[in-house]
């Protein structure tokens, strides 16, 4: 385990596993404890230098009594440049809208995995096919 200083002075707690190829950083959701993407961050480690780090506030990585998206976009960038980027980024859930925020403001970022970002569609919804039924 390691830990960088975000920009504000929060301490984020990071894990490497492995070393063998590119540097992938997983970015869990919002209610995701770093141990939740170790199983995942071992099965990675076959290919990539992966960092499973804790968001804020969770597990063994500080926080900040005032929630703002910038602050963890700060350290997502804390543990970029620790990296070194460019890094390959996955997001579940609410991390992987923090990834395209990420990206959005240019971080050193060259590939993106996302897993069901919580988007909602301000239109209408699309329409269920009919269903059919053989009883």
């Amino acid at each position: 385990m390691f830990k960088v200083v975000s920009s504000d002075g929060t301490v984020i707690a990071c894990e490497r596993h492995g070393d063998a190829g590119p540097a992938l950083v997983l970015v869990g959701g919002t209610l995701m404890p770093r141990a939740r993407h170790a199983p995942l961050a071992a099965l990675l480690a076959r290919d990539f230098s992966v960092v499973n780090y804790g968001r804020r506030g969770r597990g063994d990585s500080g926080d900040h009594p005032v929630y703002d998206v910038q602050r963890e976009i700060d350290d997502l960038d804390a543990v970029i440049e620790r990296v070194g980027g460019p890094v390959f980024l996955f997001g579940m859930s609410s991390g992987a809208v923090l990834t395209l925020e990420a990206v959005a403001r240019g971080r050193a970022v060259s590939a993106l995995a996302l897993y069901e970002p919580p988007f909602v569609s301000t239109g209408p919804a699309p329409r269920c096919p009919p269903t059919t039924s053989t009883a």
